[in-house]
């Protein structure tokens, strides 16, 4: 019959198993993470068989005292290395890593001196395992690497948000309860390893749970940048094709459609360049945010070409033009260039028959008109 630890033992390996599996399987994790993982479980799959063999050979005169003695040697070197492991799993770069890297080299060469010393454990006559004088130093060892996983743990959390911190800070109790009550309670109480595995996959979920929310939040901005047009920060053309499926069968009552267009955009791209081009753009841009957009969608279509989805009656649709081009014809930049805009707007006024699209094209057309008038009135060539 297998004893109670040893069938406690056993889960354990057969979780570390999984969790190799899961982590194979899992294609978020970049190759360099994954082998972090597998240090982690390799180190605990080792450690706890160290300590179970060293168990089950505890008193047992048919094997030699030299073999008990090395393989407890094996218990103390592995142990801290498990814990260390969690460390790497986190992949920080720091001086506490590297006196980590240091503690846990002195504890691999003071427990190989121990072999020939008994510092750390020596076997006496009836072949069981004691504490040798020095296993103080031990458990010196192994306090600090706890101390310093906790200082990279509260490193680690500071790219996480509040509610993801305390699940980091839940998963590194677990398994510092799981130590302290194996090394405090009596040499019956085996839950260090326990408290190692649970804790892995504890750390393995949260990972992987961090990974998904960093996609999103990646997709969102990528979704932002898309709907957002990069000289401006109005919406995009892309979000003007969505907006119009949008209200393809869906527009309120009082939805008002604006055109507007920048004039003589040419003339100030062949005078003083494109950047002061792009100026005019932009300025045109917040007087339209300025003006519609509490009533509204504010879209840039084209280069100096606008869109306005709004709703609102058309009294003040009429009072908006009049506001934004007073608005206009009060800005400048230090080159003298000044602000024309060519507005025009179409409303909805209960036409069920009118298409979104079809609004749109009455307003371009209004909007055409306009900027006809305004090079007819100021003696200028279309073109320029």
């Amino acid at each position: 019959m297998i004893d109670f630890y040893s069938a406690i033992i056993t889960i354990i390996w057969i979780a570390l198993i999984i969790l190799c599996m899961l982590v194979y399987d899992n294609r978020r994790m970049t190759p360099d993470k994954k082998q972090a993982f597998y240090l982690t479980y390799s180190l605990i799959f080792l450690a706890s068989m160290a300590e179970w063999v060293g168990i089950r050979m505890n008193g047992n005169m048919n094997i030699p005292g030299y073999v008990l003695h090395f393989v407890k040697c094996c218990d103390y070197i592995l142990t801290p290395l498990a814990g260390a492991a969690f460390v790497a799993q986190l992949r920080i770069k720091s001086i506490w890593t590297k006196i980590l890297h240091g503690i846990v080299l002195f504890n691999v060469l003071f427990q190989f001196a121990s072999l020939f010393t008994d510092w750390t454990v020596y076997i006496d006559g009836a072949h069981t395992y004691n504490h040798g004088s020095l296993y103080w130093i031990y458990m010196l060892v192994y306090l600090l690497i706890t101390i310093i996983v906790v200082i990279q743990f509260r490193i680690y959390d500071k790219r996480f948000k509040i509610q993801n911190r305390f699940t980091l800070y839940l998963i590194m109790g677990f398994v510092l309860i799981g130590i302290f009550m194996q090394e405090f309670f009596g040499s019956e109480i085996r839950t260090a390893y326990l408290g190692f595995t649970i804790g892995a996959f504890m750390m393995y979920i949260h990972s992987t749970e961090f990974a998904q929310q960093r996609s999103d939040e990646h997709i969102l901005e990528q979704q932002i940048k898309i709907k957002t047009d990069a000289l401006t920060g109005l919406l995009s053309r892309h979000a003007y094709s969505a907006a119009l499926d949008e209200y393809k069968d869906n527009m309120p009552q009082d939805f008002i459609a604006f055109s507007i267009d920048v004039n003589g955009l040419k003339r100030v791209n062949d005078t003083w360049g494109h950047e002061a081009g792009d100026d005019l753009i932009c300025a045109a841009a917040r007087l339209i945010e300025r003006v519609y957009g509490k009533y509204g969608e504010c879209f840039r279509t084209g280069g100096d070409e606008f869109i306005v989805l709004a709703q609102m009656n058309s009294e003040s649709a009429g009072k908006s033009v009049d506001l934004i081009n007073r608005y206009a014809g009060e800005w400048h930049n230090d080159h003298g260039i000044t602000l024309s805009l060519s507005i025009g707007y179409a409303a909805l006024n209960g036409r069920t028959d009118l298409s979104c699209e079809a609004l749109i094209r009455e307003a371009d057309s209004r909007m055409y008109n306009a900027k006809d008038e305004h090079y007819r009135v100021n003696g200028i060539g279309r073109r320029s």
